[in-house]
């Protein structure tokens, strides 16, 4: 599958909005994902196949770290590669502005991200008791750059 990985635009919100629903039980508002264009420190990749959004990924940099916020691949494109493609893209960016590490948080349930993120060198780095708004732990995960 060819992926076009691009930077999130106004004109992109309300598609990537609808994949965020799709893949969440609380979702992030479109207006949430809208601040994150206007931060300096922000950046949302959207995965193009053809004309459709495949999936997005939300991070920061800030001193050499990257900060994994928001990651979902729409269920018709899920288990393609969408969201790892994403996450190689982001990290290739953020090398060449000195990265050092990159952290996100991910349900303690969700064995398929885990296994992912295992994949691509993260390692477990703690538990967040209660992350999320229905209580769910986060599972902490890094990944050092060599």
């Amino acid at each position: 599958m060819d992926f076009e990985i691009r930077p999130l635009t106004e004109f992109d919100l309300s598609r990537v909005h609808q994949i965020e629903k799709a893949c969440y039980p609380a979702p992030w508002s479109e207006d949430q994902l809208r601040q994150e264009l206007n931060q300096a420190h922000a950046f949302v990749d959207v995965c193009w196949v053809g004309e459709e959004i495949a999936g997005y990924l939300c991070y920061w940099l800030i001193a050499g770290e990257m900060q994994v916020l928001n990651v979902a691949t729409a269920p018709a494109f899920q288990r393609q590669g969408v969201a790892q493609s994403l996450l190689l893209h982001a990290q290739d960016r953020c090398r060449m502005q000195g990265l050092s590490r990159t952290y996100l948080e991910v349900r303690v349930s969700n064995r398929g991200a885990i296994s992912l993120y295992q994949k691509l060198g993260f390692v477990e780095d703690g538990i967040r008791p209660r992350y999320y708004s229905d209580n769910e732990d986060a599972l902490l995960m890094v990944k050092a750059e060599p």
